[in-house]
């Protein structure tokens, strides 16, 4: 016997269930939460194999490792409850995931489902200044050029005086092939 639900032919019986469940159940897609898989995977393998076991001290581990990131990691540790500022705190989700062994994108798509902005993190395209024609960029991405090279920009008030101020400093930080 069939029948549908919310769009979807559903075949009643223990196949059925089976099929009306897959569509849950798909892994993630390749690079999706991308800043999480990575962000799991380094901090998983700065723990010990005995930390590894007690959910407390993963997520004691976790709170430390979450004061010396930065950037999207930061972000990443936020959404988790790591860092004392969090709004939720959802790390029973990281250290028990953990102390079962379970990887990295698993851990990840468990993580999606409790809060979906886990997996809209992305980390920050690099810009190839040698390629890329500085007169097309925007001045939001020239500024994040001048700010990966430490450096800034006084004075700045069009986009053609940061285009100016990257071509005074490309010598120092691009390296020219022959």
């Amino acid at each position: 016997m069939a029948d549908f639900l919310n769009g979807r032919l559903v075949l009643l019986g223990t196949f059925g269930l089976i099929l009306f469940l897959l569509p849950h159940t798909i892994a993630l897609r390749e690079g999706e939460c991308e800043v999480c898989v990575k962000t799991v995977n380094t901090f998983v393998e700065t723990l010990s194999d005995e930390t590894k076991k007690d959910t407390k001290r993963i997520e004691e581990e976790f709170r430390g490792f979450c004061k010396k990131s930065k950037n999207k990691e930061q972000r990443f540790c936020y959404y988790l409850g790591g860092v004392e500022d969090s709004a939720t705190g959802i790390l029973g989700e990281l250290s028990k995931p953990i102390s079962w062994s379970m990887p990295a994108e698993k851990i990840c798509e468990k993580l999606k489902k409790k809060d979906a902005q886990i997996c809209d993190l992305r980390y920050d395209k690099q810009i190839d200044v040698n390629t890329v024609d500085l007169k097309k960029l925007k001045v939001r991405d020239l500024k994040k050029i001048l700010s990966d090279w430490d450096e800034e920009c006084d004075g700045c008030l069009e986009k053609t005086d940061f285009i100016k101020r990257i071509e005074e400093l490309k010598h120092k930080y691009v390296k020219t092939e022959l």
